[in-house]
């Protein structure tokens, strides 16, 4: 394992965080859920799984994730006191591949959908990474099914990750996950195992769209949202700050009212370290969330 990363490919050590990320939630604590399924919308069958009881919470997970791989650890938590409705977007784990163009609008309509079909008229909504920018996108164009934002090392705008992530995005390419733990739990629950590559296309074509849902838009967002971030996460820290302040915070509390919303920086975190402190993002969606 210590020889994987000397490698002299950036991106490659990156991805192999991120496969060792995969492969420790698999060996989490396990829970059944009490519905499963697929939801028909859009054209396409939406696949998600029900835990708990209680107020309802949609956890939309990062790029070529699973539900288990990005939420495996904070469910058996959330579902105690919560009624969990974790989604698997377009192409990913068990939802099927599908030639549709990806783009924010759609999969936040297909996020809405499964809600209608669950019968669902609004929930407070968790995304890391992809699915924070997809969570972004439901509250703007949907805000009355969005109660509370959870917004977790992502961004609402391409700029609003620092240039070296951008560059990464661009470089990209499918054979960095040969042999990966992503590619076999894919292959344990995709239901076409051959769409892999066609799949991993896609993604990569989609991660270099340059996206920007407007300072405008995030300025009207009337659910109280909670920004959590690692400090060393890729998120250009200046825009997450302005950002914040968009949404009604970076003021002074001691002068005035508390605003709605909240920001947390973890300490001496990345971007996939950061979804590795179960603890400190439950403790933080817990107290937002009550």
């Amino acid at each position: 394992m210590r020889n994987l990363f000397k490698t002299r490919n950036p991106l490659r050590s990156i991805l192999l965080i991120a496969i060792m990320f995969a492969a420790s939630r698999s060996n989490g604590q396990q829970i059944k859920s009490s519905n499963s399924g697929y939801a028909p919308v859009n054209g396409i069958k939406v696949y998600y799984e029900v835990y708990g009881e209680g107020r309802p919470i949609v956890l939309l997970h990062g790029a070529f994730m699973t539900i288990e791989t990005n939420w495996g650890q904070l469910i058996p938590e959330l579902s105690k006191t919560r009624k969990v409705i974790a989604i698997e977007l377009q192409g990913h784990g068990h939802t099927q591949f599908s030639d549709r163009k990806l783009s924010f609008p759609t999969l936040a309509s297909d996020v809405e959908g499964v809600m209608d079909y669950l019968k669902i008229d609004s929930a407070d909504v968790a995304g890391f990474s992809m699915g924070g920018s997809v969570a972004y996108q439901l509250a703007i164009q949907s805000p009355k099914r969005v109660t509370k934002l959870v917004i977790i090392s992502s961004t609402y705008k391409s700029s609003g990750w620092i240039p070296e992530v951008t560059n990464a995005f661009k470089n990209l390419k499918p054979e960095l996950f040969t042999n990966s733990p992503m590619k076999a739990a894919y292959d344990a629950v995709a239901p076409d195992k051959t769409k892999w590559t066609k799949f991993l296309e896609q993604m990569i074509d989609f991660t270099h769209v340059t996206f920007d849902m407007g300072e405008t838009n995030i300025a009207k967002i009337t659910s109280p949202v909670l920004l959590i971030s690692g400090d060393n996460d890729g998120l250009d820290k200046i825009e997450l700050i302005k950002t914040y302040k968009l949404l009604g915070g970076g003021i002074s509390a001691d002068l005035g009212k508390m605003p709605k919303s909240q920001l947390a920086i973890v300490p001496s975190q990345g971007h996939v370290s950061l979804m590795m402190q179960t603890s400190t993002i439950l403790t933080c969606l817990n107290g937002f969330l009550k």
